[in-house]
């Protein structure tokens, strides 16, 4: 029995063999799908022209052809928003003919994953610095400048691709890479960092090589960009890479590209390429194309034929909708002076489908629910019919109107009746509604539904019909709405945007349109965040709660841009408007630990931890904090309440960890991290925390295995180089130590700890001159951070023969006090190196109240052993001072022998 057609390929075969015109692109694209793909030197298709002169019905043309052809299909409209989504389109629309591209598709899964991440930690603030030691300067690192020349597009921290063009200060993209490097060395591999910071670079290849191996196993591959006057400025820049400079690997011959959009290709893009491209530019038909048409579709009556061509300016769009139920004659036309859309609903005889045709006009697009919510109730189904029109365009269910004709018919609508026009929008509005809060009624996603796609795009036109219904009274709430849209990213706040610009010109109201405007410009500034805020914060009259969010939001910005003040300011604006944000409380909290202010950071995250009692986040902070007041016990005891809470927090594994390394605690810090290690078996904060851990249990061979790990994880972190420099220091691997510390301050010129280190190797190996020179400099990036510094240049000047060597030791003796008299480990430390100063100064009766005090706190062995090396090193600098010296000495052996 023969099967019947489906009504989608009723459809096609009607509009495809109604198709008039552009017989010379039709056949010179099916010769390049006839060709070998070795001969063909056709590959980029451009169609232009103004609207509604028929390119997206010359591009559903096109794709008919070529999927009779046998090739596979990819059609890409402005819901793509940026290069990320539009490679995600692609595959899953290769998908869908059996050619998956599983790589890619993990990749992208683990990307979207780890961008969440970034979200969410962004949310709570950058990660706890190592060591005690605050965050590195603002200013980026010079790899993270090569970086930012690449974008941070999929993470969203810039508009479109303005690091390409040029939109976007490439230091601030280059900091906000930086910062990114902050939050994830921790817990990330450097692929996965990578991956955050840069997609393309990770994604790119990936997808190169799937779509190759796709390529290979069909005739050819045809992607059609539609609406290219929207998403070019998006994806100019990665498809030509991807299809002419090979950036992401070799492109299949048979893989071809149609593109069709209003102007012309961008010079500044494709300049040098336009010999590639195959430029087809359209027009209106011509006399002798819109008549044929017009016969195809019975209107031949000459008077008819000349009321239609003058009212569609032959224009293709409105040629084919006027002839849609084929005039017969004058009479069926009436008064010639109404507009096109006006006649077209006059010639339809069918009342219900007239009044189908308005109505369905006003969503921005329709699938068969928001049909039957913006449809007349009473009316039949229309909805195969309203298919079939030349106006509108159906893709995958997904319906929408040619936007000369949508607007054509939402001007009418709105000037005929303004109250059914309000009404209208608000069924519309309520079914977006219903649908989205029936979506809230499953599972929350991890981050709340702002994360879910589905449930922003039913929010969106929610949004978009609440404005058009009554832009008045829905503009405030719309203004509010563009906090949690920003909060989720700028992609998400521009498309927020581009819908009240869309909303003010289908409604013709100034404020959302305005305001659309507004932001789109802020956006494209070289700080796109603390602008679209401001311009809220200033213009938006929002309330007191949205105030507070959008004050919270920019003082993250600023923390993260380290304008530490400015981001207090709005912090404390925050905290006065919204008392009970633990967002906000936190925010500032965590700002107060980066400037070592812990007391302040203290109040503020007791506070946060009393507002919400379940942020293992904020106990983790709090423990760091603590950790840094040398007040371990209060330490621990946060970390395990963060465990507690989140038995998957790498986090408060590590700094657990690393609190019972500081306490000589070796087994139980060793146990941590391999905790953390169970939870991100690539990160390189972790290998290089649990080294330090294995070099002072004295197991090296282990130690240094896990000092290459974390290096080869992350070979651009000027902390992980450095450690392992530190690590070969002290194994008296002098010459790899220098390596390694000349690469991690090549790395980061300002890194104040690895001038110290790189200053003690100059001094083990008794080069004064090149010690004195680091030391310096490690002083002038942080003077009076720790004592041990001023003792090394002490050393290096008196070796120099230079006679104010012993006030760096009075000024050591000063700062090692105040560690002393702490109640941490640091108070060990403290009196160990007292121990060591004093003898320096030959302040005897000092050295040994100081060495008493330090037997007291029953040191570590490795604390006894460190103490051994630097009085040996202290006699050897000054000899004269070696026989008192070598009583201490003999006291700390017989602790370190005793200790077994």
């Amino acid at each position: 029995m023969r099967q019947r057609p489906s009504r989608q390929e009723l459809i096609r075969r009607r509009r495809q063999g109604g198709f008039v015109g552009r017989q010379g692109e039709i056949a010179a694209f099916r010769e390049v799908l006839r060709q070998v793909v070795e001969e063909t030197e056709q590959f980029l298709f451009h169609i232009h022209g103004p609207a509604g002169v028929g390119k997206s019905t010359l591009v559903r043309q096109l794709e008919t052809i070529a999927r009779e052809n046998g090739a596979l299909t990819v059609y890409l409209d402005e819901s793509v928003a940026d290069v990320v989504e539009a490679m995600e389109a692609i595959s899953a629309q290769l998908a869908l003919q059996g050619a998956a591209m599983k790589t890619f598709d993990k990749r992208l899964a683990a990307y979207r994953q780890l961008r969440h991440e970034a979200a969410a930690g962004a949310a709570a603030g950058p990660p706890p610095a190592a060591d005690g030691e605050p965050p590195a300067a603002p200013a980026p690192s010079p790899s993270s400048v090569v970086a930012s020349q690449v974008g941070l597009v999929g993470l969203g921290m810039i508009p479109g691709v303005g690091a390409f063009t040029g939109a976007v200060d490439p230091l601030q993209v280059a900091a906000g890479a930086d910062r990114v490097k902050a939050l994830f060395q921790s817990r990330r591999s450097p692929e996965d960092i990578q991956l955050v910071l840069s997609p393309l670079q990770v994604l790119g290849p990936v997808f190169m090589e799937d779509l190759t191996e796709a390529a290979r196993r069909t005739p050819s591959i045809v992607w059609f960009f539609d609406t290219y006057e929207r998403t070019g400025p998006l994806l100019d820049v990665w498809l030509r890479d991807l299809l002419i400079s090979g950036r992401y690997g070799a492109l299949p011959p048979n893989v071809l590209t149609v593109l069709a959009g209003q102007p012309g290709l961008a010079p500044s893009v494709w300049g040098d390429w336009l010999d590639l491209v195959t430029d087809w530019p359209l027009d209106i038909f011509s006399e002798d194309e819109a008549r044929r048409l017009l016969t195809q579709k019975g209107v031949t009556d000459e008077r008819v034929v000349a009321l239609i061509l003058e009212l569609s300016e032959r224009l293709p769009v409105l040629v084919s909708t006027l002839a849609e139920n084929s005039p017969a004659s004058l009479d069926d036309v009436g008064d010639p002076s109404g507009t096109a859309v006006e006649r077209f609903l006059k010639w339809e005889p069918d009342p219900d489908r007239r009044a189908v045709a308005l109505a369905c006009a006003l969503p921005q697009q329709f699938d068969t629910g928001v049909y039957r919510a913006a449809a007349p109730a009473d009316v039949p189904d229309q909805l195969p019919w309203l298919r079939t029109m030349p106006f509108v365009t159906d893709r995958a269910g997904q319906c929408r109107y040619h936007q000369v004709v949508r607007s054509m018919m939402l001007r009418l609508q709105r000037q005929r009746s303004p109250e059914s026009w309000r009404e209208q929008h608000t069924r519309i509005a309520d079914a977006f509604s219903w649908r989205r809060v029936s979506l809230e009624q499953g599972a929350e996603p991890d981050g709340g539904w702002w994360h879910d796609d589905h449930w922003r795009r039913l929010r969106l036109q929610e949004t978009y019909h609440r404005l058009c219904a009554d832009p008045r009274t829905a503009l405030p709430e719309a203004l509010r709405e563009l906090l949690d849209a920003y909060d989720h990213g700028p992609t998400t706040l521009r498309r927020w945007a581009q819908t009240l610009t869309e909303a003010g010109r289908d409604t013709d109201a100034r404020g959302p349109g305005e305001w659309g405007a507004r932001l789109l410009a802020a956006l494209d500034t070289e700080e796109p965040g603390p602008a679209a805020l401001t311009l809220l914060i200033d213009q938006g009259r929002l309330d007191n709660a949205a105030r507070a969010k959008a004050h919270t939001l920019r003082g993250d910005d600023l923390r993260y841009a380290g304008r530490y003040d400015q981001a207090f300011a709005d912090f404390d604006v925050a905290v006065a408007l919204a008392p009970e944000s633990r967002r906000a409380v936190g925010g500032r909290g965590t700002t107060h630990s980066l400037l070592e202010r812990y007391e302040e950071a203290l109040a503020d995250f007791d506070r946060a931890i009393e507002l919400d009692p379940t942020d293992s986040w904020a106990f983790t902070w709090r423990g760091d904090t603590y950790s840094s007041l040398d007040r371990c016990d209060e330490a621990l005891a946060d970390f395990d309440r963060a465990i507690a809470l989140d038995p998957e927090s790498l986090w408060a594994f590590a700094w657990r960890g690393d609190v019972y390394r500081l306490l000589g605690r070796y087994e139980e810090a060793l146990a941590d991290l391999d905790r953390a290690l169970e939870r991100d078996v690539t990160s390189s904060f972790v290998f290089a925390r649990r080294g330090e851990v294995y070099r002072l249990l004295e197991r090296h061979d282990e130690a240094l295995a896990d000092m290459d790990r974390a290096v080869e994880g992350n070979p651009d972190s000027s902390w992980v180089v450095a450690r392992r420099g530190e690590m070969y220091r002290l194994l008296e691997r002098y010459d790899e130590a220098l390596a390694d510390l000349d690469r991690a301050i090549g790395l980061d010129p300002d890194y104040g700890w690895a001038f110290t280190a790189r200053g003690q190797v100059h001094t083990a190996l008794e080069r004064y001159e090149e010690a004195l020179a680091d030391l310096d400099r490690s002083i002038e990036l942080k003077p009076d951070h720790d004592g041990w510094i001023y003792y090394e240049r002490a050393l290096a000047r008196r070796r120099l023969g230079r006679a104010d060597w012993t006030r760096d030791l009075t000024r050591a003796i000063s700062l090692f006090t105040a560690d002393a008299e702490s109640t941490g480990p640091g108070a060990q430390v403290g009196l160990g190196n007292l121990v060591v100063v004093h003898c320096a100064l030959s302040s005897w009766q000092e050295a040994e109240d100081a060495l008493t005090g330090f037997f007291a706190l029953r040191p570590s062995r490795h604390q006894l052993q460190d103490g051994i090396t630097d009085l040996t090193l202290l006699a050897r600098v000054v000899p004269s001072l070696a026989q008192r010296i070598l009583p201490f000495q003999v006291r700390l052996r017989d602790a370190l022998d005793a200790d077994g």
